[in-house]
């Protein structure tokens, strides 16, 4: 995702105070209407500062887990997990742990 400067916001903000039209300023500066009526209805200009996303499965106790029981089928893993069923497939997928089906 692309930030966008302050002096940019700066730019937006003060061409449509100084009595330019919303449409036009965000066609000027290549920003969407939204973004701009985010921008003059903010109290701060400055982007904010995002952390990082807590999630819920260990990967370490994931790997390990299906090292372990490789066989399993991903709705009981999911279970054991306690998430749901795609999270768990795209989780697995990330880590690049995939289930080979063997011919009979």
């Amino acid at each position: 995702m692309m930030t966008y400067s302050i002096d940019l916001r700066e730019a937006a903000i003060s061409y449509v105070s100084n009595g330019g039209s919303k449409v036009e300023a965000s066609r000027i500066f290549n920003v969407s209407r939204n973004t701009l009526y985010r921008w003059l209805g903010a109290k701060d200009l400055r982007p904010k500062a995002h952390g990082f996303r807590r999630r819920k499965i260990d990967k370490s106790k994931l790997r390990d887990h299906a090292w372990e029981f490789p066989d399993m089928y991903l709705r009981e893993r999911a279970a054991i997990f306690n998430i749901h069923v795609s999270s768990m497939g795209r989780m697995l997928k990330k880590l690049d742990i995939v289930k080979k089906r063997t011919s009979v």
